[in-house]
């Protein structure tokens, strides 16, 4: 048994091996360096294999296989295509069939053995080349046995050889089944027989449809029968587009059918579309768009045998009325639900479709009042009736019967806000445009629409459902707008129209359960009447046009005198008061002394709102008001002398700055006096640079001298500055012939001489100048 050390010699010898060790670790790492630095390090063993190891690859095994798979089996079938159509007259025909038969049967025998031993990329690429040799074979065949067939009969020959080939990879595939290549060629393969059998009979259109169609019918009993990991499982794909391709011809074919009996033969083929689509969409899951097909060619079926015999706006209304029970499909839930859905969303977008043409109708329709604005109060009252395109009954049908289809939906489906709101719009376009076409009497016609637009206007205030309600006052203000526009047609009419809205448009505003953006609307169209009525008032009258404008101005003052009685509905009704105001102005640009004492009485209106605590900013739209007033005023007089302008403005604003620096000693002299100063002196002085008589720069530079004293016996910064600025500018005005003629009798050399000695002297005294700068700035900065 060892016996332990004394503390004292175990740590002397622990410490003496790790000295060893940090001795041996900087020899380690010394030598390491040296061998990095060295050209070409020698390295042994299994450092070099972990050298080789780390190198990159630039390409994998499975990937540089692949390439040299598709590479050989690309040559191989540029050698038999070279062989087939270059080398083959240079053999017998004994020759010819044994090198294809031997080479054929050849590269479809060596896929097998191939999979047995597990090279599935070599066997696919063998097989590739195997199934590309048939196709030549069968042109072998064709070059030999039918030497001088025309188009059809190669044609022919091609469906045949295309369904034989098919069929002989299908029975490849399924022999075997590790082979990806053969299904997916037989099952495209397998899409032309049809198709080229009818083009070589010279089929019409819808012989090709039957053709496509089979074929599609084909491709989903196969999709529908294949195991779940079969590759023909993706049959649906190719009998899609087949599919698609026969739904196109047999609509086409069933618009130029000029007689029922024309549209017998589309309609058959439409309506096996229609099963095909929804036995599909019954069979196989997530396919709703067969069904949405099969609806669409069901209708186009039934409808289009009944085309040929209607009006055009009626056969809209028969599809229409066709594709409406199919929306109740989403209520049986015996049928799956691809077709449920799919059903549903055809007879929606056949629905959808005859809405947009009833509203393109009715837009036809009411857009044509527009030209009652060529002649307003042509008749007095109207006689004829409304100028209107006539859309026929039709469209209002069509409108209503989609209307009440949203409507049913928006019951069903509780969830979606959108049938209601457009069962609202369809609903109101039907109703407003149906009377239209029924030949009734101008009042009769108004007064349905107006009935309408005030149901409309009712919906929007009483709806609990926002989009609904929106969209019922949409349409409401559009009706409104548009009978509006109609009734000018008459005077007797205009009035009864405006003032018939501008009353529901005041009782729609008081109504209080409703909305708030709805009272506030009907508020502003409230204004927005009560102006168009004052309007047509000052029309009656033998005044001018401009004369109109105070009349109008009565519509703002009312406003503003109910000021907080309007409640919510203030802003609103304020934002049309301007409006209206604007329009007065408008009105009175025609004669210059209206125009002023329009601008005066809309100063007033807006110094009478300013009263109030809330509305004080209207004090400067005041303000800029009637100076306008007296601006117009005076170019209406002749007035030319600026300060004819600005000394009316200058000395009210003083008042005001006075009055300010008084209840708030602290205010700047810029804030209290700059404004009133600036508007009289900066114009003044424009205009005494370009005077040439004496009085103007005289007065001017007397009050610019006057402001100046009193801006430094007061120590206030604006009055010193602006009239200290105005009187160095008026004595350099007043100076400035005298400097040109001493300027002129001067030595061309003598300015530049001159100037270099004055900016000698700046530098030589530059930091007294910027003592003295400072000083000013202090100067000026305890000013006020």
């Amino acid at each position: 048994m060892n016996t332990p050390l004394p503390p004292a010699d175990e740590l002397a010898l622990i410490d003496r091996e790790l000295g060893q060790l940090d001795t041996r670790r900087l020899y380690l790492l010394a030598r390491r360096d040296w061998l990095l630095r060295q050209p070409a390090p020698l390295v042994w063993g299994a450092p070099a294999a972990a050298a080789a190891l780390g190198r990159p690859k630039e390409a994998s095994a499975p990937g540089a296989q692949n390439l040299l798979l598709t590479l050989g089996a690309v040559l191989l079938a540029v050698a038999a295509l070279a062989f087939t159509l270059i080398s083959w007259g240079s053999l017998g025909i004994g020759g010819r069939s044994a090198v294809l038969a031997v080479v054929t049967a050849a590269a479809l025998v060596t896929p097998a053995p191939l999979l047995r031993r597990g090279l599935r990329s070599t066997a696919e690429s063998v097989a590739a080349v195997g199934l590309l040799l048939t196709v030549l074979d069968a042109y072998a065949l064709f070059a030999v046995g039918i030497p001088a067939a025309d188009a059809d009969a190669a044609t022919a020959y091609a469906a045949g050889a295309a369904a034989v080939l098919a069929a002989a990879w299908a029975g490849y595939g399924r022999a075997l089944p590790a082979l990806r290549i053969p299904i997916p060629a037989a099952l495209l393969t397998a899409q032309l027989p049809l198709p080229l059998a009818a083009l070589a009979a010279d089929a019409g259109p819808a012989e090709l449809g039957w053709a496509l169609l089979a074929t599609a019918a084909l491709d989903l009993a196969l999709a529908a029968s294949a195991p779940a990991r079969w590759p023909a499982r993706a049959a649906w794909i190719p009998a899609a587009a087949l599919g698609a391709g026969a739904l196109l011809i047999g609509l086409s074919e069933s618009a130029v059918a000029a007689s029922a009996a024309d549209a017998a033969a589309p309609a058959a083929l439409l309506a096996a579309v229609a099963a095909l689509g929804v036995a599909a969409a019954w069979r196989i899951p997530g396919a709703w768009p067969a069904a949405t097909a099969g609806g669409l060619a069901a209708v186009a079926a039934l409808g289009g045998t009944a085309r040929p015999e209607l009006a055009p706006g009626w056969a809209v209304v028969t599809h229409l009325a066709l594709a409406l029970p199919l929306l109740a499909a989403v209520r049986v839930t015996a049928l799956p639900e691809p077709v449920r859905l799919g059903l549903a969303r055809a007879g929606a977008g056949i629905a959808g479709l005859a809405a947009l043409w009833g509203c393109a109708a009715a837009v036809t329709a009411l857009a044509a009042r527009l030209r009652v604005l060529d002649s307003v109060w042509a008749s007095t009252p109207p006689a004829a009736g409304v100028p209107l395109a006539q859309p026929g009954v039709a469209a209002p049908v069509a409108l209503l019967l989609a209307a009440g289809a949203a409507r049913w939906l928006s019951r069903v489906l509780p969830g979606r806000p959108e049938p209601a709101a457009a069962a609202v719009a369809l609903g109101w376009g039907g109703l407003f445009t149906a009377p239209l076409p029924l030949g009734l009497p101008v009042a009769a016609v108004l007064a349905a629409q107006l009935a309408v637009t005030a149901a409309a206007g009712l919906l929007a205030l009483r709806s609990p459902d926002r989009p609904t309600a929106i969209a019922a006052g949409a349409v409401a203000l559009l009706g409104a707008g548009n009978v509006s526009l109609a009734a000018l047609d008459g005077r007797a009419a205009t009035f009864a129209v405006l003032g018939l809205l501008g009353a529901g448009c005041a009782a729609g505003a008081a109504y209080g359960p409703a909305p708030r953006w709805a009272r506030s609307g009907a508020a502003a169209l409230a204004v927005g009447y009560a102006t168009a009525l004052v309007v047509a008032l000052s029309a009656l009258t033998d005044l001018a046009a401009p004369w109109w404008a105070l009349p109008v101005l009565a519509v703002p003052a009312a406003v503003t005198a109910a000021g907080p009685g309007l409640g919510a509905q203030r802003l609103a009704a304020e934002a049309a008061a301007g409006a209206a105001g604007l329009l007065a102005l408008a009105l009175a640009c025609g004669d210059a002394p209206v125009l002023a004492l329009a601008l005066a009485l809309a100063g007033v209106v807006c110094a009478g709102s300013a009263v109030r605590a809330d509305r004080r900013a209207l004090g400067w739209a005041a303000g800029v008001l009637f100076v306008a007033a007296a601006w117009v005023r005076l170019a209406s007089a002749g007035v030319g002398t600026a300060e004819a302008y600005t000394l009316p403005v200058t000395l009210p604003a003083l008042a005001v700055g006075f009055l300010r620096r008084r209840r708030d000693p602290a205010a700047s002299s810029w804030t209290a006096y700059g404004p009133g100063l600036a508007v009289t002196l900066l114009p003044s002085l424009a205009a005494a640079w370009g005077d040439p008589h004496w009085p103007r720069p005289l007065l001017l530079g007397a009050a610019a001298l006057g402001l100046t004293l009193a801006g430094a016996h007061h120590r206030l910064r604006a009055p010193l500055l602006l009239g200290g600025g105005t009187l160095a500018a008026v004595a350099l005005h007043e100076l400035a012939p005298y400097v040109v003629q001493v300027v002129d009798a001067l030595p061309r050399w003598l300015p530049p001489a001159l100037a270099g000695l004055l900016l000698l002297a700046v530098g030589a005294t530059y930091e007294k100048r910027l003592r003295d700068a400072r000083r000013l700035r202090s100067a000026l900065g305890r000013l006020r």
